[in-house]
């Protein structure tokens, strides 16, 4: 075990003893002097692993071999959802730590793409997801040209709203990367992650408010179709209404959970404060960590297959992370004020801790899918460290 490892172990040891209030042999602790080191502990924690996941990803755009070669093509491309999730975890990091080399990078790699968009599947959720990004930049540099592409092509959705319905059927692949002719909505849980934030902060960077009425009505639909209001979990798509996992449980898919979950507070904390749809955002976000609550292994991370520990044994840090942070906002924000959401925030901080190699590599990521499928320690990916620097940002500022 390395150094560092150890000391991410010894301040986890004080998050246990703040939780039993009891120090050495049965003497009751200063209990709010332990809160303060315990607090402070995990903010530096999260202070350190962010700054690392960061830099060794961002020094490791230019080189994919940690990644199978069948992804590259995918991962390679700065406009493509892969990358797009990893700037949006990125972005809220930096915005968090005031990092202006980061702020450099992001507005570099933004400015070689000339703002752009994968063209090809207009109307595909992943390929709107890279509009945040750009968007984030003008709200933090003022650069109005920025979001004119995206902007563009929402108008001309628009103008040309798709009628198809949800359920996902298969595509007669007369369209790459389609699944299925329902994605010309956002008829899969990631979509929710992808698209409608994009929407919403074009709504609020040029003050039209079409866009987001747009979005907000599409995401509900998504959200009555998908979500289940027995276990508080979020079906991938249709083709999951019926699938059974190997113990007869319905399938719910960590990472897909994760994307929603982690798009919820994003949601919200962009969304104006007179929102007439704001609470039912906040609903929606308590339901969800209710039943992601309830999934939590012992070890700290979420299952591939929530409601299947033994489908997947591994550890799987992609829905960790996504699912973490949403906790850890939740916490932080005053929504989520039981002890056991706490617990839960500070057990999947501690399992994300032990993902990460000391020079900020991010192991244990579930590799491209839409199901729990197996993970090896070496697998990684940039969506998987867009959703461990998510959680370091809002760990950073810890308040439990």
């Amino acid at each position: 075990m390395t150094k560092q490892n150890k000391n991410r172990l010894a301040a986890f040891g004080l998050f246990s003893v703040l939780s039993s209030g009891l120090i050495g042999c049965g003497v009751q602790s200063n209990t709010s002097e332990v809160s303060v080191q315990a607090t402070a502990s995990v903010q530096q924690s999260a202070l350190n692993i962010g700054k690392q996941a960061a830099n060794w990803q961002v020094n490791h755009l230019d080189n994919l071999d940690y990644i199978a070669k069948r992804y590259h093509n995918a991962t390679k491309d700065p406009k493509n959802w892969i990358q797009a999730a990893f700037y949006i975890g990125l972005s809220e990091w930096t915005k968090t730590v005031n990092d202006g080399e980061l702020i450099s990078h992001i507005d570099q790699v933004a400015k070689a793409e000339n703002y752009g968009l994968r063209m090809h599947r207009k109307t595909h959720a992943d390929d709107h997801a890279i509009g945040q990004t750009y968007l984030w930049l003008t709200e933090q540099t003022g650069n109005h040209e920025a979001y004119k592409p995206i902007q563009q092509l929402f108008d001309d959705i628009l103008a040309n709203p798709p009628q198809v319905g949800l359920k996902m059927e298969e595509e007669k692949k007369t369209r790459f990367a389609f699944e299925g002719p329902c994605q010309d909505r956002w008829c899969w849980s990631d979509a929710l992650f992808m698209a409608p934030r994009t929407w919403l902060k074009l709504s609020n960077v040029t003050g039209n408010p079409k866009y987001f009425e747009y979005a907000d009505k599409e995401f509900w639909a998504t959200v009555d179709y998908l979500f289940s209001e027995e276990y508080g979990l979020f079906y991938r798509d249709s083709r999951y209404f019926e699938l059974k996992s190997d113990n007869g449980k319905p399938v719910f898919w960590s990472r897909g959970n994760g994307w929603v979950f982690a798009a919820l507070p994003l949601i919200i904390n962009d969304l104006p404060q007179d929102h007439p749809s704001r609470d039912r955002y906040i609903e929606l976000y308590k339901k969800n960590a209710a039943g992601l609550l309830r999934a939590q292994n012992p070890n700290g991370y979420w299952p591939a297959s929530l409601l299947d520990p033994n489908k997947v044994k591994t550890p799987e840090v992609s829905g960790t992370g996504f699912i973490t942070y949403g906790l850890a906002w939740g916490v932080n924000n005053g929504i989520l004020t039981e002890a056991k959401y706490k617990s839960a925030v500070l057990n999947g901080w501690r399992a994300i801790e032990q993902a990460i190699e000391p020079d900020g590599r991010v192991n244990w990521v579930q590799q491209v899918g839409k199901s729990p499928d197996p993970v090896k320690k070496s697998d990684t990916q940039l969506y998987g460290v867009g959703a461990v620097l998510l959680a370091a940002a809002e760990m950073s500022k810890w308040q439990g």
